[in-house]
């Protein structure tokens, strides 16, 4: 069965007539023909024995590992996903944490949003990313 069938188109909406993206996503995404969503919560830097990273770099590894878990589970794939919204503690290096979404998503370029917080659910947690996936 070709898995393509099964799958939404996601095209990238990046208009020239508005200045580009600020990094590495897009303006917006149109999906045709879903047949499925998948809308996670704010997936955070926890490992499966509990554990939390101290490094900002390291939170960010786990917190695509673990969205690429759920996906699994909810059977879809990293190109599903439509957007994100990352939050991340204020003061922290940005740039760590969109190293570990870039290296994730590679080509694809969902829709993004990037927010500073004072502070996560818990102290030792600096970032925390949400996605919304289509197939």
């Amino acid at each position: 069965m070709n898995d393509s069938v099964n799958r939404a188109v996601n095209r990238a909406v990046n208009p020239a007539s508005i200045a580009p993206p600020a990094a590495v996503y897009s303006h917006g995404v149109v999906s045709t023909g879903v047949k499925a969503m998948l809308h996670t919560a704010g997936v955070v830097p926890v490992a499966p024995d509990g554990s939390v990273p101290e490094g900002l770099a390291e939170q960010s590894k786990l917190v695509w590992s673990n969205i690429g878990v759920i996906l699994a589970e909810s059977g879809f794939v990293i190109d599903d996903i439509v957007s994100m919204t990352t939050y991340v503690v204020a003061g922290a290096n940005v740039a760590l944490v969109m190293e570990a979404r870039d290296a994730v998503m590679k080509e694809h370029r969902p829709a993004s949003t990037l927010v500073y917080v004072p502070a996560l659910a818990r102290p030792q947690w600096l970032v925390e990313v949400a996605v919304v996936a289509a197939q």
